[in-house]
């Protein structure tokens, strides 16, 4: 999208056609996925409609199957080729911008598929919290000790971003949220962290990451480090270090993998499955095809270490993309191309409200200063002026009142209310 939006900028009337081409008709602002599942951002301002922000492009709501580079061809299942059963449409193109992100990676551990919860889109985040709240509702209203304990436990697998921010927002909401029950005190919730390796958060350094341990096992919550998940058959999460936890919620951040799409063209890949690409961002050896991303494996030109690529999170990317729009322009123009080079600032992590970590240009900072930069950062980066306004208007608002703590679980099978009244005559207000 970033791509699409400086292309429809810098080409002029009649110079191209530009045509996007996504399963949804907005994207993500992954970054914002643990406050909307807090309730401190509505989530439809963690995402950006396509149509409304590349006014200049064509927007196609479908799905690329697979990718003929060599015939300039792409096949893509869209809404309609369902409903009309005449398989996916073959789309032409002159030059292919690929950047598809990433997926989330699970392992084969028995029980994940059916129990395990993902963080990677925003229906998953308000699907989160919906489910944490409803959680809490069972724990309120049972008189069985095993269930309600099971209700109250929330495993988190994985130590890296997504865990660790999912769990330290929701663990705020779900402790705050505990005041408005007659028989749950902050201190019944259980909140455990489960990961492989021996430190958490590795991209803001070392000590840092020690802290951030320090600062959530302050909280109560549960930090194995040198451990993995084994199982979590029955609502049981076994552990490598021989614990079990009864559970009825596991959320699974423990990694990404490339989206299968690049397995699916004859593009040229690397050995953990991402584009290999030159630091101009074309595909290596391949003509009129580029990429960024989490999808491309770009080698980093700032790194005092030869063969090093550029870390695949978000502050390559929206850089990369510029530079990935400035060189095909470049091309369609007969011009020279730039590389793409930057050296990484720093990072920033959100514990939670008010919490959080940070190292940049150098400097260490945790607690509120690390918090207040983690959101500056991150709303500087939020695209169009209008997601900015919206995003910041909300946390004020979020200051001045209350959280809100309604769960709207209802929302995933909206149609439940009326097949019931359909089926039974039971009036749908009578619940």
């Amino acid at each position: 999208m970033y791509t699409a939006l400086r292309l429809q900028r810098k080409l002029g009337r009649g110079e191209a056609d530009i045509l996007v081409i996504d399963p949804e008709p907005y994207m993500t602002y992954q970054p914002f996925l643990p406050e909307a599942a807090a309730g401190s951002i509505s989530p439809r301002h963690v995402v950006v409609p396509l149509r409304r922000t590349l006014k200049k492009c064509q927007v196609i709501t479908g799905e690329a199957t697979a990718i003929d580079h060599a015939k300039r061809t792409a096949s893509v299942k869209t809404l309609a080729t369902a409903e009309e059963g005449t398989g996916a449409i073959e789309v032409h193109y002159d030059e292919l911008i690929l950047a598809p992100g990433s997926v989330s990676r699970t392992l084969p551990i028995p029980g994940l598929a059916d129990y395990g919860i993902g963080f990677k889109t925003v229906e998953e985040a308000i699907g989160l919290r919906n489910h944490v709240l409803e959680q809490m509702d069972i724990a309120s209203s049972t008189r069985d000790p095993e269930v309600r304990d099971a209700a109250l436990t929330f495993v988190f697998v994985g130590g890296g971003y997504a865990g660790v921010e999912a769990l330290g927002e929701l663990e705020d909401m779900a402790r705050y949220a505990a005041r408005y029950y007659h028989n749950i005190e902050p201190d019944d919730l259980k909140f455990i962290l489960v990961e492989a390796t021996g430190r958490i958060l590795p991209e803001v350094g070392e000590e840092m990451g020690r802290y951030a341990v320090r600062e959530l096992r302050g909280r109560n919550i549960d930090v194995r480090l040198d451990t993995r998940l084994e199982s979590c058959e029955k609502r049981v999460a076994v552990l490598s270090d021989g614990a079990r936890f009864p559970t009825r919620t596991l959320v699974w951040t423990a990694g990404v993998k490339p989206h299968p799409i690049l397995a699916a063209t004859d593009l040229p890949l690397n050995g953990r499955g991402r584009l290999k690409c030159a630091a101009t961002l074309q595909v290596q050896g391949v003509e009129h095809a580029w990429s960024a991303g989490d999808a491309a494996a770009v080698p980093d030109l700032t790194a005092e270490q030869t063969g090093k690529e550029c870390a695949p999170n978000a502050q390559h990317a929206v850089r990369q993309a510029k530079v990935l729009a400035d060189n095909v322009v470049s091309t369609l123009r007969g011009n020279g191309l730039q590389d793409y080079q930057h050296k990484c600032v720093g990072s920033v992590a959100s514990l939670g409200l008010h919490k959080g970590v940070a190292h940049i240009y150098g400097k260490k900072l945790k607690g509120y200063p690390a918090w207040f930069m983690h959101r500056a950062y991150h709303l500087s980066r939020l695209p169009t002026f209008n997601r900015k306004a919206r995003v910041l208007a909300e946390w004020i608002l979020a200051g001045l009142f209350k959280r809100e703590i309604v769960s709207l679980g209802s929302l995933e099978n909206p149609r439940a209310e009326f097949e019931l009244a359909a089926g039974t005559g039971r009036h749908p207000e009578a619940s």
